[in-house]
């Protein structure tokens, strides 16, 4: 298709930048613009110029319309170019969508060079002079965005909302569902069509202030699903390449969500670290753990992007998870995410599936951890989650657990006895930090395991110790092996005993409680029994002898007491079982982020996978 023909055309440049200026455009390249009225040039690559152009051909349906001339100057940007062509004959029986989700391409200008090369220059529509990543970098993106989008009532009910405006993250996450749903309709029309898009990126995406809508780019490296399957195993070589090529385009979406969630990840060092998570092979469930210290936020609430992922019991953090899966088999369709809770408004009923409910429980375990101070309500709360995800586990049998539980484990919360410093005279001033549990697996038999409980803290002094918490660091390692093997935790039934795992915070009949809160509605669905059965599945932990070393950064006095003091305030302030790795005797919950261990004791500690030691540091 040629729009204009080889004649004398009539330019006018605007030097608006005086690198401009340089610029010299041969005879032969203005014929190939002819009939055109350039507004503005931009170099976006080597391998191509950008000119902003009003059509003045009064017998063009584009006539005084403002288009995008693209001038591909290599051989691999023409052939990208005639891809484009090609991909809007393929897409040209549902144009309308092609319309609404793409750029729009009007045609291509070619001719022969005077210098015996030829010149290839794209023709597509204008869709405002920013890509998704220049909005995002705007000191004012959001209030801009949101009038581009003209986000009204109306268009926050295509996404299920019931509001408009409100707190700053309420306006970001709606505008990420607005962003996101868009762009996950227009990729499902790409793979529906058998193409994948394969360049996904924000300089890619550019959103219309005209019809409001996504355009995901020209296509030009769109590549079909079938075209290069010609053996006898057609059909199965066909059906791995095209699950390969959506997965490469849903974990794009996935980069491209977290850049809009999280602005910090616009920084190309930050973004960076953030890739190495992935590329080291660390599970994407373990995401929000590494965030939280890379981004150097010790607590969510002080960012909005951990506040819009953690709403809605953590349900965009799942989503993130999916988008961004290691394997390629695991990662979420466009179909599948359009559906996801995450991106459906309150006005939507989604019927959550069980891993849903089950990342649910975790996720608000999780956060109410991390308010330290923990009430009364809170603690009987989280041992109500932590007795919901043992009944939900969807781990049960040994050979699950040896596959799940070796790496590294912080720990988050017992359900036991708290002690701190506050109400206490101590001989020693001693400050936890993080408390970790690495369990690796033993290469010559399968169902041992080796235990490593690190325990960091630091050694007060002074009297100033409530406001000045610097002191010496130590550390203390205990080491212990455990066999597993197939077991049941068992529920007491005798009137008036607290279950097993319960917390002793005055609770008289934790199991009644519990069962009560079973037998109600918004759980009946859920739970896969009527009632509080007697026993429920573990895995059983046999533990050998154990061995403990203390370190310190510098000696605290040459009296051995002052070691034994240390050890006996660690000892006091750390649950029983991380201090003496014997006292675990079964494991009831453990999935790709979270695990779930009981002591002697009947209290439950809670732990969340980390991988901060092999990637925070560097």
């Amino acid at each position: 298709m040629l729009l204009c023909q080889n004649q004398s055309a009539m330019l006018r440049v605007l030097y608006r930048y005086p690198w401009r200026r340089n610029w010299n455009m041969s005879s032969d390249s203005r014929c190939l613009i002819s009939r055109f009225s350039i507004v503005s040039a931009q170099a976006l690559e080597a391998d191509e110029i950008v000119f902003e152009a009003l059509v003045k051909n009064r017998l063009s349906p584009l006539y005084n319309t403002k288009v995008v001339l693209r001038r591909l100057k290599t051989t691999q940007a023409q052939r990208r170019g005639k891809r484009a062509i090609e991909v809007l004959k393929k897409l040209a029986p549902r144009r309308l969508m092609y319309h609404s989700y793409s750029m729009q391409v009007h045609g291509y200008i070619s001719s022969l060079m005077s210098n015996g090369h030829s010149s290839f220059t794209l023709v597509h529509g204008h869709h405002g002079s920013f890509s998704l990543r220049h909005w995002l970098q705007q000191s004012d993106w959001l209030p801009t965005l949101e009038a581009t989008l003209a986000l009204d009532e109306e268009s926050v009910r295509k996404v299920g909302d019931t509001t408009t405006g409100g707190p700053a993250v309420s306006r970001h996450s709606r505008l990420i569902r607005v962003l996101m749903r868009d762009l996950l309709i227009g990729v499902n029309y790409l793979h529906s069509h058998g193409l994948a898009h394969t360049e996904l990126r924000l300089e890619n995406v550019h959103i219309s202030p005209v019809d409001k809508h996504v355009k995901v780019g020209i296509l030009g490296n769109a590549a079909y699903f079938h075209e290069n399957a010609e053996n006898d195993n057609t059909t199965e070589n066909d059906l791995d390449r095209r699950q390969m090529m959506i997965a490469f385009d849903m974990r794009c979406v996935g980069f491209m969500m977290a850049k809009m969630v999280f602005q910090e990840l616009m920084d190309p060092l930050t973004f960076t670290k953030f890739k190495l998570f992935f590329s080291k092979g660390h599970d994407p469930s373990c995401l929000r753990e590494y965030l939280l210290r890379v981004l150097d936020h010790r607590l969510s609430s002080g960012n909005v992007g951990f506040q819009i992922l953690d709403r809605n019991w953590g349900a965009g953090w799942n989503l993130l998870s999916l988008l961004l899966a290691n394997k390629p088999s695991k990662r979420i369709s466009c179909l599948e995410a359009l559906r996801h809770p995450f991106l459906c408004g309150p006005r939507w009923r989604i019927a959550p599936s069980m891993e849903i409910i089950r990342w649910g429980l975790g996720s608000t375990a999780v956060r109410i951890t991390e308010e330290y101070i923990y009430s009364l309500p809170q603690r009987r709360k989280l041992s109500h989650f932590i007795e919901l995800m043992e009944m939900l586990t969807p781990h049960s049998k040994p050979k699950h657990w040896q596959e799940l539980i070796p790496g590294k484990w912080r720990f988050l919360y017992s359900t036991g006895r708290h002690i701190g410093l506050t109400l206490r005279q101590p001989p020693a001033r001693v400050l936890i930090g993080d408390v970790c549990l690495t369990v690796a697996r033993d290469s010559k038999l399968n169902n041992r395991l080796s235990l490593t409980s690190d325990i960091n803290f630091t050694v007060m002094r002074g009297r100033n110790w409530p406001h000045n918490k610097i002191g010496i660091n130590g550390k203390l390692v205990i080491n212990s092996s455990s066999r597993i093997q197939a077991g049941r935790r068992l529920y007491l039934k005798e009137e008036n005993t607290v279950a097993l795992g319960q917390p002793s915070f005055g609770e008289s009949n934790a199991e009644h409680v519990l069962a009560q809160k079973l037998s109600s509605t918004r759980w009946r669905k859920v739970i896969p029994f009527e009632e509080l059965p007697s026993s429920l599945p573990a895995v059983k932990l046999i533990s050998g002898d154990i061995d403990l070393t203390m370190s310190l950064d510098i000696p605290l006095s040459e009296d051995i007491d002052a070691a034994r003091n240390v050890i006996r305030e660690v000892r006091t302030q750390v649950p029983p079982a991380l201090f003496d790795l014997s006292k675990f005797i079964c494991g009831t919950y453990v999935d790709s982020r979270l695990l779930i261990l009981r002591s002697v004791d009947g209290s439950a500690l809670l732990f969340t996978r980390s991988c901060l030691h092999e990637s925070h540091n560097k």
